[in-house]
C-alpha cells in the first residue's frame, strides 16, 4: 500500500495521466462516505434510518478505451487489474477491491446495459477503509454512477443504490440492507435523510447543527463486513420475526397491524406492542435482538423530531441510548467502540456519542461543540491509545452531496 495523503480532483487527474497517458476525455466523479446519525441494524428489519452523506469522498476517474479491455488502478493500492468487457464476471478473492467494481458490471449486464468499448479507471479515496462509514458502498455507487454517466445509461440515483445492494447480495455474498448505498447515491449537502427501508422512500431533513459538529472516531480495528457476525445478527432477527408471526398474538395498541401473525417486519412493532407480545420469545438472545430493533426504530422517530425542533440536547441523549442498546441488546460494539464512546461522553462540550455502521470495529461519532472539538480529539486519542494499545483516527465532518461528477 502506498503512503496515504489527501486526494484532490486535480491530483487525481494528474495521476490518471501518469498511469494511462494522454488521450480522450477523462471524466471524474466523487462518492461520499456517510454517517448514520441514528438507526443501526434496522435497515434490514424494515425500519427507518437517519443517515447523512459527509464531506469525505472517494474519487473515480474514467476514460473510454478504443478496445474492449478494462483496467483498474488505485492510487494507494499496488497492482493493476485487467479484464475484458465481454467477460462473465465472477467473484474471485485475488481480485481484491476489483470485485466491488466487477459486481456492479455484472448487475449492469444482467439488467441489459451493453458496452461499446472497454474503459480504464483510477480510484483514490479519502474515506478510511473498513472504518464503518461505508467505504465499500462509496466505491460501488461511485463507480456505478461514473459508468452510467460515461456510457450514457442514465441510471437513476435510486436504481444506482439498488444496484449496489444487488451486487453485495449476489456478487459479494453480503446480505446487507439498503441504507449505505441509498444515502451515498441520493444524499444532499446540509441535510440528513429519513429513509424508510421497507418502502425505499426518503425525506430530507435540514441538518442544522449550529455550533455543534460531528466528530468521526475510527477504532482502526480492521474488520470486513462479510467476515463479521452481521449475517448472524440478521438471521437472529428473522428468527424473532418468525416466532412472533407464529404466535399470532393480538395487539391492542395502535400500530401497523393488530396481530403479530400479520407483522411485515420487526420495526412495525411499537415499544408498547412489544410489551404485549415480547414474552412469546423465550430465547433471551433473540429477545434482546428484537428489543433493539423496536427501541431503535422509536429512537429514530424521536431523533427526527428533535432535529426538526433544533433540540440537539435531546438528539444527543438518543445517541447515547442507541449505543447502549447496540452494546447490550445487539452486542455489536466491543471494547474499542465502547472506549471511544465512554471517553468522549466525559469530555466538555460533548452532548452525544455512539457507534455508527455495522460495528465489530469501525467508527463511532460524537456530537460536540465546535469550541471543544480539538480538545475532545486530543483527550480521546490519549485515553484510547492507553486502553487499546494503538491510536485511533479522528476527524470533524460536515454534510456532503451524494455521488456527482466533478471537474478539475
Amino acid at each position: 500500500m502506498k503512503e496515504k495523503f489527501m486526494v484532490t480532483p486535480e491530483l487525481l487527474k494528474e495521476n490518471f495521466i501518469e498511469v494511462y497517458g494522454e488521450g480522450a476525455e477523462i471524466r471524474m466523479f466523487a462518492s461520499p462516505a456517510r454517517i448514520n446519525i441514528i438507526g443501526e441494524h434496522i435497515d434490514y428489519n424494515g425500519g427507518k434510518v437517519f443517515p447523512a452523506a459527509i464531506d469525505r469522498y472517494l474519487y473515480c476517474a474514467v476514460r473510454k478505451r478504443s478496445d474492449s479491455k478494462i483496467i483498474y488502478n488505485d492510487l494507494f493500492f499496488s497492482g493493476t487489474f485487467t479484464f475484458d468487457i465481454n467477460d462473465s464476471f465472477k467473484f474471485d478473492e485475488k481480485n481484491d477491491y476489483a470485485n466491488f467494481l466487477n459486481g456492479i458490471l455484472s448487475c449492469m449486464k444482467k439488467q441489459g446495459y451493453s458496452f461499446d468499448t472497454g474503459f480504464e479507471v483510477l480510484i483514490a479515496s479519502n474515506v478510511p477503509s473498513a472504518g464503518g462509514i461505508s467505504s465499500s458502498s462509496a466505491l460501488e455507487c461511485g463507480f456505478a454512477w461514473a459508468i452510467s454517466e460515461t456510457f450514457g445509461f442514465n441510471i437513476s440515483r435510486k436504481d444506482i443504490a439498488l444496484m449496489g445492494q444487488q451486487s453485495e447480495h449476489e456478487f459479494m455474498n453480503v446480505n446487507c440492507g439498503i441504507m449505505d448505498q441509498y444515502i451515498i447515491a441520493t444524499g444532499k449537502k446540509d441535510t440528513a435523510e429519513v429513509l424508510d427501508c421497507a418502502k425505499v422512500e426518503h425525506e430530507y431533513v435540514p441538518l442544522n447543527l449550529g455550533d455543534y459538529r460531528f466528530i468521526v472516531m475510527n477504532t482502526k480495528k480492521k474488520r470486513r463486513l462479510a467476515d463479521s457476525k452481521y449475517n448472524e445478527r440478521r438471521s437472529q432477527c428473522e428468527e424473532g420475526l418468525a416466532i412472533l408471526k407464529k404466535a399470532a398474538i393480538p395487539l391492542s395498541n395502535t400500530g401497523v397491524c393488530s396481530n403479530t401473525k400479520d407483522l411485515p417486519d420487526l420495526c412495525s412493532l411499537t415499544p408498547a406492542q412489544f410489551e404485549e407480545c415480547g414474552n412469546a420469545i423465550k430465547d433471551e438472545i433473540i429477545y434482546k435482538r428484537v428489543r433493539h430493533c423496536v427501541t431503535e426504530m422509536d429512537r429514530v422517530l424521536q431523533a427526527v423530531d428533535a432535529l426538526k425542533a433544533n433540540d440537539l440536547v435531546k438528539l444527543g441523549s438518543l445517541l447515547y441510548g442507541s449505543h447502549d442498546s447496540l452494546k447490550n441488546d445487539y452486542e455489536v460494539t466491543g471494547i474499542e467502540l465502547d472506549t471511544l464512546v465512554e471517553v468522549a461522553s466525559k469530555q466538555t462540550g460533548c452532548i452525544g456519542a455512539r457507534m455508527t455502521g455495522a460495528g465489530f470495529g469501525g467508527c463511532a461519532i460524537a456530537l460536540v461543540h465546535k469550541d471543544y472539538a480539538e480538545a475532545l480529539i486530543e483527550n480521546v486519542q490519549k485515553e484510547y491509545t492507553k486502553i487499546i494499545g494503538y491510536e485511533g483516527g479522528f476527524f470533524a465532518c460536515s454534510s456532503g452531496d451524494g455521488v456527482k461528477e466533478i471537474f478539475a
